[in-house]
């Protein structure tokens, strides 16, 4: 069973937001169709929640606590993820590889920029770290504690 987390719940609906415009702008330039732009951002938008949210669970749980290495690997794991997204849906809804993956090229450079803004934002936020920080909290207090005690 997953157990939902306020802040991945709230990072995943944010990026979605800006990813959902980024496919629709380009779906519709690409195809030169508002009403397919529309339909290809439109299931991207869950298929990509879906993804964006478990892909969040497991970069929680990683150690990797360098935040420009970690920025810049999350960015190039969830881009990679939401590519393939992409240029399959887009397939599967214009009927075109080729559309999907010129649709999908695109994104590759444009989401990876809005992509590691956005993680550089949420990184100097704390919303939803709430018992994270308290752990913290407590092990630098023991930790002064044992230093005292020596």
């Amino acid at each position: 069973m997953i157990k939902f987390n306020k802040r991945h719940l709230a990072k995943s609906l944010s990026w979605r937001a800006i990813g959902t415009i980024d496919t629709f702008i380009f779906a519709w330039l690409i195809t030169g169709n508002i009403d397919e732009g529309l339909h290809l951002s439109g299931i991207t938008t869950l298929t990509k929640l879906v993804w964006y949210y478990i892909h969040e669970q497991l970069w929680f749980k990683s150690s990797l606590s360098d935040s420009n290495k970690r920025h810049i690997f999350k960015t190039f794991s969830w881009r990679a993820i939401g590519t393939l997204d992409t240029v399959i849906m887009g397939w599967i809804i214009i009927g075109n590889p080729l559309i999907g993956l010129k649709i999908g090229g695109i994104e590759s450079i444009t989401k990876m920029l809005l992509y590691f803004g956005h993680e550089k934002m949420w990184y100097k936020i704390n919303f939803g770290l709430d018992l994270r920080n308290k752990g913290k909290r407590l092990k630098r207090i023991q930790e002064k504690r044992k230093l005292q005690q020596k």
